[in-house]
């Protein structure tokens, strides 16, 4: 184990906010952790300190999201509090008052993209990403490893930080011909001017602790060090339990808490895990023990039995090989951007979104200038079967002057009359304009 830290814990389990009385994402998914916190005496220690959540503001909404028509029309309260409380970890952690800090929080985040029409899978607003951006905006700029281990490709996050070499995106989950949302593949791979800071690990269904801590020690902890992150945030998903009811994996509690020693984030943020009584309870109380570095040897759910969830050896070779396979994608990332960008000004992506909590279908086109300078400026169409089309035009942080100048000169000249809103976010200088 490593030295004592000082460990913040920010808890919110939303008592207004779920999917339904009996989904899987309500309340109880974290009462059950707050009673065992309690149960196992964690406050007891004076080195793990809770502190309540504060309120994000739509302002940190406006800065990574185009909510259409508005932020105020796709959240409730209970949002500003979850992103709020991410927040207040972060505060917590750059400000030194503690060296690290758990958010558990929900409403959960890690779906919901840039353009935001509606809820998909359970997200409505990114908790991590207006996290990210409230740091670089109060603290100044700094390069941010984001590691996801939802079960759960993190498709928002991704989409989010897709253009933006400042900002390593690393999601491990179940492989998306299995499970939702059917994306994460390792040719996923960032947008032209972040070509490599995008990886995607999909692990086959049944992954066991073996599979995911070898994935973690031969192919996220060498990337992270090359990388060279100021901080490594944990997307903090923990339904790859061997209980989870939506999902097909083997991990267990004292995986998930060697797993969070050996990473050592400075901030976690709660994402999925529904198995409300037989897992979460004890993970949670793994993870704070290992961010806290206290003893989490005993970490035990009531009905561990390590010959029932161990992984195949197939299973076991195919890690391996898809471990080998992205590291040398890494490796060669340099390379391959400049073949992918060879003689191109602009780059256009052509999507198809579905929001699966809310049932809006979306089409989207984005362009990005191609820069060696900046993330670049970009644009999205983007009309959805509710009827609305919009227009929005972003300028990267720390933007250089031609995409800044870019930028300025596509919002200005948009004919507004085609579209029902034009945007205008400005991440440089925190700007946002709707018109």
């Amino acid at each position: 184990m490593t030295a004592k830290k000082k460990t913040g814990l920010i808890f919110f389990p939303a008592f207004d906010w779920a999917i339904s009385p009996t989904h899987p994402e309500r309340e109880e998914r974290l009462l059950y952790t707050q009673d065992q916190v309690m149960e196992e005496g964690l406050f007891d220690f004076d080195n793990v300190i809770e502190f309540k959540p504060g309120l994000a503001t739509i302002r940190d909404i406006d800065r990574v999201h185009i909510c259409v028509p508005d932020a105020q029309h796709v959240i409730t309260e209970s949002h500003l509090i979850s992103a709020g409380g991410a927040i207040t970890a972060a505060d917590k952690v750059l400000t030194k008052e503690v060296d690290n800090a758990f958010a558990l929080v929900r409403p959960p985040g890690h779906h919901a993209m840039k353009v935001v029409h509606g809820a998909r899978g359970f997200c409505n607003i990114n908790i991590e990403a207006i996290m990210v951006e409230y740091i670089r905006t109060h603290f100044g700029h700094k390069r941010i490893a984001i590691v996801d281990t939802d079960c759960h490709h993190g498709d928002g996050t991704q989409d989010i930080f897709w253009h933006d070499p400042d900002t390593l995106y690393i999601s491990v989950h179940q492989d998306g011909r299995t499970l939702y949302p059917g994306s994460g593949f390792p040719d996923e791979f960032g947008g032209p001017n972040a070509y490599g800071y995008t990886i995607n690990i999909p692990l086959p269904p049944h992954t066991s602790e073996e599979g995911f801590l070898y994935v973690l020690d031969s192919l996220i902890l060498p990337i992270l060090a090359d990388f060279k992150p100021d901080l490594i945030i944990n997307s903090a998903g923990q339904d790859n339990h061997y209980t989870d009811p939506i999902t097909n994996m083997n991990f267990t509690a004292q995986g998930y808490a060697t797993l969070n020693d050996r990473l050592a984030p400075d901030i976690a943020v709660l994402e999925g895990g529904y198995s409300i009584e037989s897992a979460l309870p004890y993970i949670n109380v793994g993870i704070i023990l290992a961010m806290a570095g206290i003893d989490y040897g005993n970490v035990r759910e009531p009905d561990y039995d390590p010959a029932s969830i161990r992984q195949s050896a197939e299973t076991t070779r195919y890690i391996r090989q898809l471990s080998s396979e992205i590291h040398d994608l890494w490796k060669s990332r340099d390379e391959e951007r400049a073949k992918l960008i060879e003689n191109a000004g602009y780059l256009r992506r052509q999507r198809s979104i579905y929001y699966d909590t809310d049932g809006i279908n979306e089409e989207q086109a984005e362009t990005i200038r191609v820069c060696s300078d900046c993330g670049g400026v970009f644009t999205i169409d983007s009309k959805a079967d509710t009827g609305r089309r919009i227009f929005a035009v972003i300028v990267p942080g720390r933007s250089c002057p031609k995409c800044r100048t870019k930028g300025e000169q596509f919002f200005e000249t948009t004919e507004s009359g085609k579209y029902d809103y034009v945007y205008f976010q400005d991440r440089d200088k925190d700007i946002f304009i709707r018109k």
